[in-house]
């Protein structure tokens, strides 16, 4: 994460309308150029560029291609769900520090942490699972829920 360290609340950022707008173009086309950005909120090349640089800094937005892992060579995800007998807030960064681990949450009902795994097969979930995450000091348990099909994913929530 950007400015912010992981783990912490990030303090709310007081967007005006018009940077809410470019975060909109943002998400309907990341590769939109600041001089089309420009016309569509009223701005300079410039001026849009200056935004999207302080939007980024302060952790407000990334820009970043977004992949499908299969044609990557990634061919198994999962959502693991995860008891823990400690701070589960240690154990979030130990799991965050693994490679395979691309998101992890801390929860309140029936698991303490979710995190979300990206592996090439079967073969090495299982390694993860049983090399690296429930050797973690403080895991209790685990449970896998394994991706038949990933139905939607969208990274275009709305600006207020």
């Amino acid at each position: 994460m950007n400015a912010q360290k992981r783990g912490q609340s990030p303090k709310l950022a007081q967007l005006d309308d018009v940077s809410k707008k470019i975060i909109e173009q943002l998400q309907a086309d990341g590769r939109r150029s600041y001089a089309e950005i420009g016309k569509a909120v009223g701005l300079s090349e410039a001026a849009v560029r200056q935004r999207v640089q302080k939007l980024t800094d302060s952790g407000v937005m990334q820009v970043v291609a977004v992949t499908d892992p299969k044609q990557l060579g990634f061919f198994r995800q999962a959502m693991i769900g995860i008891h823990a007998s400690s701070d589960t807030r240690v154990l979030a960064e130990q799991l965050a520090e693994i490679d395979a681990v691309d998101s992890v949450v801390l929860t309140a009902g029936s698991f303490d942490i979710l995190a979300e795994v990206v592996c090439e097969d079967d073969d090495q979930l299982l390694e993860l699972l049983n090399s690296k995450i429930r050797n973690l000091e403080g895991v209790l348990s685990t449970e896998t829920f394994v991706y038949l099909k990933l139905h939607k994913q969208l990274y275009n929530w709305r600006t207020r």
